[in-house]
């Protein structure tokens, strides 16, 4: 591991803890066998995606990636989607970036605002999740060199500007989501910057139900050394887990002057308690 690579003090034993109720082991065994299901419906069927237009694949692309969280046991809210503007044709995409907790990040994020995600390389080797991630678009990154850097800004900058909604985790690793995160590196956004695009935050928060305003829920983390099994295990018997995903106002792409101050924004956005606050969600 290379010293530069962000890390996160948060481990499976202080942080992945669920102190509410409880499913049963055949109820568990039931909804994790529906999750991997469901992922596995979505790696046949993305090679027949690519036949239909655009805006019925986003939203199939939206309606399987809802079904994979619910199949999982969690159900989802979404706040503030109406102030995301439509991208006028031939405009650049946006750049959606959000605090990363866990595995189910990635599918709840496309429920909302499907697009190519940066990954790392080592998910292009996962069973199942790899060549789904392939299919999808995914703009893998090689996290441990650092040279490699540079090539990574412009491939992101030149899908933002043919017209791609990008989405990225800018702290770079995943954190319980119990504190305030990680800060938020700033290569992604200099690839915004080049691409005049706008930057959309994105605020991810988990919570055992029904208390909407509870603490933020430790059994979705998949954080340190968590073995992937353990996490999907602890996230299905997890019962009343809820998954929050609020989309704040964008960031104009002629908004701060450089990279590191975009960063610092969009963090200080995700990371604001008043961001808690809106009065309307929708439950699903």
């Amino acid at each position: 591991m290379n010293p530069w690579l962000p890390t996160a003090p948060c481990t499976p034993r202080t942080c992945a803890g669920h102190e509410g109720r409880v499913r049963g082991r055949p109820a568990a065994a039931a909804l994790l066998l529906a999750g991997c299901a469901c992922v596995l419906a979505g790696a046949l069927g993305a090679p027949f995606l690519a036949l239909l237009g655009a805006a019925r694949r986003e939203r199939l692309i939206r309606r399987w990636a809802r079904g994979v969280v619910r199949a999982f046991g969690v159900r989802v809210r979404i706040v503030g989607t109406s102030g995301v503007p439509d991208k006028a044709p031939g405009s650049p995409g946006p750049l959606v970036v959000a605090n990363h907790i866990s595995w189910l990040d990635v599918p709840l994020v496309a429920a909302v605002l499907p697009g190519r995600m940066l990954a790392k390389s080592e998910i292009r080797r996962w069973p199942l999740l790899g060549p789904l991630a392939a299919r999808g678009g995914t703009l893998f990154v090689e996290r441990d060199r650092l040279r490699a850097l540079p090539a990574t800004v412009r491939t992101v900058a030149a899908a933002l500007r043919g017209g791609s909604r990008v989405v990225v985790f800018p702290e770079g690793t995943t954190w319980c989501g119990r504190g305030p995160g990680g800060r938020f590196g700033p290569a992604a956004f200099q690839a915004a910057i080049d691409a005049h695009a706008p930057v959309v935050p994105v605020r991810i928060t988990y919570r055992a139900a029904p208390a909407e305003h509870a603490a933020p829920a430790g059994a979705a983390a998949f954080v340190g050394d968590d073995p992937l099994i353990a996490s999907l295990w602890r996230v299905v018997t997890a019962a009343g887990l809820t998954a929050e995903i609020r989309v704040l106002p964008p960031i104009p792409a002629d908004g701060p002057p450089d990279r590191r101050a975009l960063a610092r924004r969009a963090q200080t956005a995700v990371a604001n308690d008043s961001a808690n606050r809106p009065p309307e969600s929708v439950h699903h």
